[in-house]
């Protein structure tokens, strides 16, 4: 496929997504893996979901991030007790 092609198919790939969150796809080594699921498992207040979002914008924030939305998640995260059971 050419590039022009393939940026076509991209962008309506993206236009489908909500405007506010897309899907992404990683491959992860398996102790990452495996330490994530066991977080997630012994606290239920935290999903994958959440625990990449928050790994995400702590990384960004702690790389000179400033977007608001970006310190937004990375504040509620941060003030978001976790409880373990």
């Amino acid at each position: 496929m050419d590039q022009i092609g393939q940026s076509n198919l991209t962008n309506k790939k993206l236009v489908k997504c909500s405007s506010n969150k897309v899907s992404l796809e990683t491959e992860l080594s398996e102790t990452l893996y495996n330490t994530m699921k066991d977080f997630v498992l012994s606290n239920p207040t935290w999903d994958q979901y959440k625990l990449i979002n928050s790994a995400l914008a702590t990384f960004l924030i702690q790389n000179g991030c400033t977007d608001n939305s970006v310190s937004e998640i990375y504040l509620n995260q941060l003030f978001t007790p976790s409880k373990s059971f």
